[in-house]
């Protein structure tokens, strides 16, 4: 039986290169470097959702980035004022570097999935064919002389790219590090049952998660607990009641 594993990738758009950060960044004197060290720092923090962990607990140092991205000292450490200044960077409370623009190139599927997702692209690109699906492209053809079916078939691979395992739609992702992902059901009822506060839950969420590089299975139940735990934290204490009877009191 085929094991099953999960992998993380970034997603590049086209003109990521042609980005004023990045145009920027390799217009400086070791500018190429810079972007290769970025791209690198990129996929070293995929797994713990944009923060520069060393065995999912210490955060990395000048030195071991050094050394994990085969860059020299100097340029690990000039590079890192660099993505400072640009945004690219930020130093969290305990020290970590979090890549802030990483919760938007994050992909993440498995073995599993990406067959899935092969097998939905080829079934739906059939119905597209004529000849009761059958592929009049013979494979030993060039592309460009095949039917003029490729607009549609992009089409149909965005539609599957939004898709996520299960085939449910991508939750959205929310926070100020945009670590924080929830289905629309689940923001939709979080409003509704606490209309004042739930932003301001998904911020410290967002924050935390960040700070500490913890990931919760699942984020509204955690919001719901925080704010279940602090309304019980802010309400006054139950006082004894006197049930003795008085005077003139009427049992």
């Amino acid at each position: 039986m085929t094991e099953n594993r999960r992998y993380y990738y970034l997603k590049l758009k086209e003109y990521f290169f042609n980005s004023e950060t990045m145009m920027i960044l390799e217009s400086m004197q070791d500018g190429l470097l810079y972007s290769n060290l970025l791209l690198k720092m990129y996929l070293m923090s995929l797994k713990s959702g944009g923060i520069l962990l060393l065995g999912d607990h210490f955060p990395h140092t000048p030195q071991t980035i050094a050394t994990c991205t085969r860059h020299q000292i100097g340029t690990v450490e000039r590079g890192l004022k660099i993505f400072l200044q640009l945004g690219l960077i930020e130093i969290l409370t305990d020290g970590a570097y979090y890549m802030t623009d990483i919760q938007l190139l994050i992909g993440q599927s498995s073995t599993e999935g990406e067959r899935k997702k092969r097998e939905r692209s080829r079934l739906q690109r059939q119905k597209l064919l004529p000849s009761g699906g059958m592929d009049i492209c013979p494979p030993n053809r060039r592309v460009d002389k095949c039917p003029p079916i490729l607009e549609k078939e992009k089409d149909i691979e965005l539609e599957i790219d939004r898709e996520i395992e299960g085939g449910e739609i991508a939750p959205a992702v929310l926070g100020r590090y945009q670590n924080v992902f929830l289905s629309a059901g689940e923001l939709s009822e979080l409003q509704n049952d606490f209309p004042a506060v739930w932003q301001e839950y998904i911020e410290r969420l967002s924050e935390y998660m960040a700070s500490t590089g913890k990931q919760y299975r699942s984020h509204t139940a955690t919001i719901r607990r925080w704010i279940a735990d602090d309304r019980r934290k802010a309400a006054p204490p139950a006082r004894d009641r006197d049930y003795s009877v008085k005077d003139g009191d009427t049992v």
